[in-house]
């Protein structure tokens, strides 16, 4: 009864909730990583873990990431005496970047400049995926007419970027 309660208290009372089935795998994989230390002398990598263990090795990742504590991305990672170099300071976000937004911005402007039938067909083509073929039925025209005006809004909004 104690073990259980100690258990209890482990599980409910950590930063994230995390399933009790995905906390077992991951404590199971932690028995099975130092049984192969023991026995190979050295760490296992994330295949051979999941070999051992009989399931699959993205299942083993996500449970071992489960059981790590979260890191504040103010948390200190380097300090020289003068500057500290923080978790926030070592994550990059290259999609969402100022210049990128502003690309953006202006390719819906550039966009937004062109009249409802050049609009529809790059809508169509560029942001549903559809093909020539596709636009040209949908809006009544031959697939030669869709090139044409489709070649003259990418020209268009290539002036305007």
């Amino acid at each position: 009864m104690i073990i259980g309660e100690i258990r209890r208290y482990l599980r409910d009372n950590s930063a994230l909730r995390v399933s009790r089935s995905l906390r077992d795998t991951a404590y199971k994989a932690l028995q099975a990583k130092e049984a192969f230390v023991r026995e190979h002398q050295r760490e296992p990598d994330i295949v051979e873990l999941a070999k051992v263990m009989g399931v699959p090795k993205e299942e083993v990742v996500f449970a071992l990431d489960a059981i790590l504590d979260p890191v504040s991305l103010f948390e200190p990672v380097f300090h020289d005496g003068t500057d500290t170099v923080c978790v926030m300071d070592q994550v990059g976000d290259h999609k969402n970047t100022d210049e990128q937004w502003l690309a953006d911005l202006a390719l819906r402007e550039a966009i937004d400049s062109l009249n409802d039938r050049e609009k529809k067909i790059i809508r169509l083509r560029f942001f549903e995926g559809r093909t020539q073929m596709e636009v040209a039925d949908e809006i009544h025209i031959s697939q030669a007419q869709v090139s044409r005006l489709e070649k003259g809004a990418l020209a268009h909004i290539r002036k305007q970027l």
